[in-house]
């Protein structure tokens, strides 16, 4: 049986977390030869998988933070929604133009380096965030571009790190926990930043949020390895389960781009990562401002109403990547789980989107996003998985090439809210828009995507 159908540990009672980790290849069970060596109590493959939680955690905290204190900027030098919109999205252009470079970067010279130059990058440009608000709006645009240059490589790296530490029957869960930093980082943000701005005042949480950056790229550097392989520290029993699963133990080698861009289930992909992010960007920038306009909380009461929707797609995700792998596990097609998750949450989205133009009161309107980024989480078993499925060896140039369609609506998506909401007074037309751009998402995906592996 293949080595791959082990567990992270020992199935003993008391190993916790660890043997919770469970990993086969599609349809087996789980083994039993009790002459396979035991594995370790605390798999190394662990401290990675939460170190790239880390990871994606600080960047976005370090994201998040200017959606609320963008609100305390805009009254201290008289933005308009629009300009704030801009702010807000200045960092998506940064993000956007380097995510193909980024993973081709994390290819040839892999995701430790990669990933832990980017955390420090980012971090720096954080801390320097209210130097630049307050020479100018060109400055300050300048470093929010800066720091998307920073952050485009987390999940490019992230990927490249997964197909060399994780078998098939454990990525979903991988990608889940290594986006779960996008809610977690989310909701602290949320959580801390209305608090630290009204105490200290706005430019604070960029100093306090870039130093938490560095402190993580310190712990990166030391603990984290390219390769099982090459880890000197990992035990026998772990390293040979891993061995047959490095998808990137021979190298990427080029990347084959015209047979690439040739496959439909490539252009779903690309398509389905720019409508999965479409909602969340625009929640993402757009929240704090909505419960505030349309609800008439104080900042602090925003902030903390705003935080809620994304501690219900930290538990969906997870409940989702379960699902899923469980699916995976016991014989299901890929690409059915990967339809299925992908439309119910789509779908599920927009529909609450829409039911959000109603929501009366401050607790409907809680309500309702809380259904809508629930929702939004099962897409992370849909498409997010998907580059590992179907071209495991390129899957951090994949990424980045998705990622880049991804980024669009962080861009476009949040200036046209942004706009919208001058022209209209409400988010009325927003919702309605992100809903239209979730359904035709929904339907691309069901057409075209496949959970197979279509490229070697």
């Amino acid at each position: 049986m293949s080595a791959t159908r082990r567990s992270w540990s020992n199935r003993r009672p008391g190993t916790g977390y660890a043997a919770s980790w469970r990993s086969t290849e599609s349809g087996g069970d789980m083994a039993t030869d009790s002459t396979v060596p035991a594995q370790p109590r605390w798999p190394k493959r662990l401290t990675l998988l939460f170190l790239c939680f880390a990871a994606t955690f600080v960047c976005y905290i370090d994201r998040v933070n200017i959606s609320v204190a963008a609100i305390a900027m805009q009254e201290s030098f008289g933005w308009s929604e629009t300009t704030k919109g801009l702010v807000l999205s200045s960092f998506f252009i940064g993000y956007m133009i380097f995510q193909v470079p980024s993973g081709w970067l994390a290819s040839r010279h892999g995701g430790k380096l990669v990933m832990g130059l980017a955390i420090a990058w980012w971090s720096l440009f954080t801390i320097l965030t209210p130097l630049a608000a307050a020479v100018s709006l060109p400055m300050l645009l300048l470093a929010r571009v800066g720091m998307g240059l920073g952050e485009a490589a987390t999940f490019p790296a992230g990927y490249y790190l997964g197909a060399r530490w994780f078998p098939p029957g454990e990525r979903s869960r991988f990608v889940a926990v290594l986006l779960s930093g996008v809610p977690a980082g989310t909701v602290f943000a949320l959580l801390t930043t209305g608090w630290i701005v009204t105490h200290w005042g706005w430019q604070s949480v960029f100093y306090l949020f870039g130093v938490a950056g560095l402190v993580v790229t310190a712990l990166w550097f030391a603990l984290v390895h390219d390769s099982p392989a090459g880890h000197p520290r990992i035990s026998a029993a772990e390293r040979a389960l891993l061995a047959s699963a490095d998808d990137k133990r021979e190298g990427s080698g080029p990347t084959p781009w015209r047979r690439l861009l040739a496959l439909p289930a490539i252009w779903a992909l690309v398509f389905n990562h720019f409508c999965s992010n479409w909602i969340l960007y625009m929640l993402l920038s757009w929240l704090p401002s909505y419960f505030r306009a349309t609800q008439d909380l104080s900042l602090i009461n925003a902030g903390l109403f705003s935080a809620a929707p994304w501690l219900s797609m930290f538990a969906t995700i997870n409940l989702g990547a379960w699902l899923a792998d469980g699916r995976i596990r016991r014989g299901a097609s890929v690409t059915a789980v990967r339809k299925l998750m992908q439309a119910i949450g789509l779908l599920g989205a927009g529909g609450f989107l829409l039911l959000a133009r109603e929501a009366a009161t401050p607790l409907m309107a809680l309500l309702v996003m809380c259904c809508a980024l629930g929702a939004l989480g099962f897409t992370w078993s849909g498409f997010a998985p998907n580059h590992l499925d179907i071209a495991p060896r390129h899957a951090d140039v994949l990424m980045g090439l998705t990622n880049t369609a991804g980024t669009v609506p962080g861009i476009i998506g949040v200036a046209v809210t942004g706009w919208l909401v001058d022209r209209t007074g409400s988010f009325d037309a927003a919702f309605l828009l992100a809903a239209s751009v979730a359904a035709a998402g929904a339907l691309v995906w069901l057409l075209f995507a496949t959970g197979r592996r279509i490229l070697d």
